[in-house]
């Protein structure tokens, strides 16, 4: 198991069209991936789970993934949400 935490960069935190897309490039890996914010912890690939946290802008979350591919799974979504989850 691996796991990262990070800060969300882009302007609205999780609002739907992120989450969407963290949970579609989440829902690409075969391995079992976590979002954690505070003491809450959902499933990457459950759009109602991420959107349940209502992460904000600068707000941090933990990534955590474990199986197969796990340390490209974890990479992918780090580097998802460094970049502003699709936002310019």
């Amino acid at each position: 198991m691996v796991e990262q935490t990070v800060t969300l960069k882009n302007r609205n935190g999780l609002h739907a069209r992120p989450a969407a897309l963290l949970v579609q490039t989440a829902s690409k890996q075969s391995c079992k991936i976590w979002i954690r914010k505070g003491d809450k912890e959902v499933d990457a690939k459950s759009i109602l789970g991420v959107m349940s946290l209502a992460v904000g802008a600068g707000e941090t979350i933990t990534l955590k993934a474990d199986g197969a591919g796990e340390e490209a799974a974890l990479r992918a979504l780090v580097e998802l949400i460094e970049s502003g989850l699709g936002e310019a």
